[in-house]
């Protein structure tokens, strides 16, 4: 019988554990605890360091904590039952996003969801030991909730209906729920809420707040894993994104490109990254990027650019081009809606052609609001959605960026549904300029800027503007902006090769 069970495997529970969702993700032990070894090692033998974590849901970085919180105060406390009581009560604390992963989360660190009773490993006088989950209220202002800015419309619910207004950002007397001052924050927010357009399908992020709320509370330590768009993009987080890039505490940022390499089926556009935020360090951030197995580390500014590139390939080959360009698409580039045609307009009648989503029709010169200068003009549009399902690489490591590129001759405008790059009065020109579209140059430095499967104006803020005189082709792209021969293998192992004008053979 002993050995069946030294032979038979038996997984940590934490590892099995289903996702809620793509908004709430559980954090894989091996994950939580690649993410505790950024602390200092000294941390785990001070009995008076204090832990939390803002949004319990397996409970999994408060149990390894405790773990090694264990191992590392035995001088202190050399009686097991007395480090314990040390451990549980004065130094570990959670909380909760729902009252279920708060049961969760007490059975994983407690051994039991109650712990005031006889099967915790520590015997508190109150249910919720050092876990706390409260049921509140979102506060109205303006139809938007003050704290988190979800919509009234979408979460103003019943009695007994679960209103996401998470705890740790919804208080603004936080240190009155433990009166601790806690030296680490650590853990997983819960990523983003229904918005309230689109079916459901719009959403806002909301993990920022977490992180916003555990900065004033002004930790030794801040360490949270977050989808990694916020870097280069996201619904409302420019001013975050801002503040994160110039705050020179981040000592470290570890960025997964694939975020299947760290929670098992789950594919968040543009990755995932988790960072160090140290209250009294101010210097360069060690960034780490992790794609198909290859980790790249080095020390660098984080506010080098208005976005931050976690790729140090994509660096090298960003910062060579620059030395040789002069402007960059991101100036030429048209907004949303360029001619002012939404994405649904189907007409049929009217003096001018219209390409939408569903091919050609005809407009009428009526509806045409904006872009006048470029009706009768040879336009250049691309697609606004990329080509990749959620951002990610095919099963080869590329990506093809650009679904539509396409040349409207004159008195054929578009909807919302494209952007507009650029208008000529030479179809040359134009043609040109798609064909430089399709290179795999010009494709690799759009993506760079582009955290999900959405394309805007601002994805273009690397791609320098080039001579349309004659066809832009690969080669002599590497060769006038001098990439070398690592840049050009990593532009030409990332992107799908496209079919240009005048070429032959399959895409």
């Amino acid at each position: 019988m002993s050995s069946l069970f030294e032979s038979t495997y038996n997984p940590d529970v934490l590892s099995c554990i289903a996702n809620l969702s793509n908004d709430e993700v559980f954090t894989p032990p091996e994950l939580a605890n690649k993410m505790l070894d950024l602390l200092p090692q000294e941390i785990w033998s001070d009995p008076n360091a204090t832990f939390l974590d803002p949004a319990c849901k397996s409970g999994v970085f408060l149990r390894e904590i405790a773990k090694r919180l264990i191992t590392g105060l035995v001088s202190e406390y050399p009686d097991l039952n007395e480090r314990l009581e040390h451990i549980y009560k004065k130094q570990v604390f959670g909380m909760a996003i729902t009252e279920l992963t708060s049961l969760l989360s007490r059975r994983s660190l407690y051994c039991s969801k109650y712990p005031n009773s006889k099967y915790s490993v520590v015997r508190f006088n109150e249910p919720q030991g050092r876990i706390d989950y409260r049921q509140l209220e979102h506060t109205w202002e303006a139809g938007r909730c003050k704290y988190c800015g979800v919509p009234k419309a979408v979460y103003d619910r019943a009695d007994g209906l679960e209103s996401y207004a998470y705890e740790f950002i919804h208080l603004t007397n936080l240190e009155e729920v433990f009166k601790v001052k806690f030296d680490v924050i650590i853990g997983n927010p819960p990523y983003q809420m229904n918005d309230g357009g689109g079916n459901g399908s719009s959403a806002m992020p909301i993990y920022h707040h977490f992180i916003n709320q555990a900065k004033k509370l002004n930790p030794r330590y801040l360490c949270m894993i977050v989808p990694a768009k916020w870097q280069s993009g996201g619904k409302g987080l420019d001013s975050f994104r801002d503040t994160m890039l110039h705050d020179r505490r981040i000592k470290e940022m570890v960025t997964y490109s694939d975020s299947r390499d760290c929670f098992q089926g789950v594919d968040i556009a543009g990755g995932v990254s988790y960072f160090l935020w140290q209250r009294d360090y101010d210097g360069l951030c060690k960034s780490t990027f992790i794609e198909n197995g290859e980790m790249m580390t080095s020390e660098r500014k984080l506010d080098e650019y208005s976005i931050y590139i976690a790729s140090d390939k994509a660096i090298h080959v960003i910062r060579t081009i620059q030395q040789r360009a002069t402007s960059y698409y991101d100036g030429i580039v048209w907004s949303r809606k360029p001619f002012g045609i939404g994405a649904g307009c189907e007409s049929h009648k009217g003096n001018l052609k219209l390409r939408y989503r569903g091919g050609l029709t005809a407009v009428s010169s009526d509806e045409v609001t904006s872009g006048l200068e470029m009706v009768d003009q040879w336009k250049v549009i691309v697609s606004k959605a990329a080509a990749e399902h959620a951002g990610q690489s095919d099963k080869n490591g590329q990506r093809k960026m650009l679904t539509v590129i396409e040349v409207l001759p004159p008195r054929t405008v578009c909807s919302e549904t494209y952007l507009v790059v650029d208008a000529f009065d030479s179809q040359r020109e134009a043609e040109n300029l798609a064909d430089y579209l399709r290179t795999k140059f010009a494709r690799y430095l759009i993506w760079q800027a582009t955290p999900t499967q959405n394309i805007s104006k601002s994805c273009f803020m690397f791609l320098p503007v080039v001579d349309l005189s004659k066809k832009p082709v690969d080669s002599d792209l590497y060769t006038y902006f001098g990439l070398d021969e690592a840049s050009v293998n990593e532009i030409e192992a990332k992107m799908k090769p496209i079919l240009q004008v005048g070429d032959s053979g399959a895409n």
